[in-house]
């Protein structure tokens, strides 16, 4: 892929790992008057023209975690009471207004979002049920009780661009803005590699056969918190056979039809592409720019 950002990319801090293991540091840094705490309404990023908010840190017992250093300051996100367990496609996310911050600093707020969004579904131990308590800088979580280690998850979900021939396989789920396609995507199970996830999607969802999956490139997604892979594959055939369970429809596209959907002006167009804060709307214009 070229060198265009991929949006929640590039946050620009120094994580400061070593910090993060010296209790008695992140201390002085929670009492520190230039720490900074990012401003957020429970998960919802809060911003002011365009740009996220902070305000100065409370020396109080409320759960913090500290995401590193930005111009050798403090910066920490307060765990909110409530996580968001439902899955990404069922969440209000207003994607407008994210899409306006600066790259840095939508980065800042993906990572950020996921992190504290684990920390408050997280709150009692898998092994033995006892309340956890925060550690490490909020990047990980201890059990008192039995001493398990908890750490924040991240899941694995391969998106990929289906070609045969000249022409592009994108789908729409159910539920979704009228005319809007995208990449086909699906969680990596237990087991399996990036390229055997993508085999096995493409023919549950179409029925379709894969070969030569190609890596294109990656993005962090915190609603909840995955990690996109981005993979482009050719497909044996174009005879469809839709899992409607999945998808309410799939369908080829030509590269006239991906060209136009692109264009800042896409009236009329065959379909509505993915939105540019979405890793699909980057594949889509990598494809129109490699001609794989």
């Amino acid at each position: 892929m070229s060198d265009r950002r991929i949006a929640f990319t590039g946050h620009g801090i120094d994580r400061a790992d070593h910090i993060r293991a010296d209790p008695a540091r992140l201390t002085k840094l929670r009492s520190d008057p230039a720490s900074r705490l990012l401003v957020m309404d429970g998960l919802a990023a809060v911003t002011q023209d365009d740009a996220l908010t902070y305000a100065v840190l409370k020396n109080d017992d409320a759960e913090c975690v500290f995401l590193g250093l930005r111009n050798g300051a403090a910066l920490f996100a307060a765990v909110p009471q409530d996580g968001d367990p439902r899955p990404a496609y069922e969440q209000r996310v207003d994607r407008a207004a994210l899409a306006r911050l600066p790259a840095d600093q939508l980065a800042l707020y993906g990572g950020a979002r996921a992190l504290v969004d684990w920390h408050a579904r997280h709150r009692f131990c898998a092994r033995c049920g006892a309340p956890t308590v925060i550690a490490k800088g909020g990047w990980q979580r201890d059990c008192p009780s039995c001493n398990a280690q908890h750490f924040p998850r991240t899941d694995p979900v391969v998106i990929m661009l289906v070609q045969h021939d000249d022409a592009l396989l994108l789908g729409r789920g159910r539920g979704w803005p009228d005319r809007a396609y995208s990449a086909l995507a699906g969680f990596v199970e237990p087991g399996e590699s990036m390229e055997d996830a993508v085999a096995r999607e493409v023919l549950e969802e179409v029925g379709l056969r894969v070969g030569q999956v190609r890596y294109v490139a990656s993005q962090p997604w915190p609603f909840p918190s995955q990690l996109m892979i981005g993979c482009h594959a050719m497909a044996e055939s174009r005879t469809l056979t839709v899992d409607e369970a999945e998808l309410e429809d799939a369908r080829w596209f030509t590269r006239a039809d991906v060209l136009h959907a692109m264009e800042p002006d896409a009236q009329g167009a065959a379909f509505v592409a993915p939105p540019p804060i979405a890793i699909a709307r980057s594949l889509l214009q990598w494809w129109m720019e490699e001609r794989p």
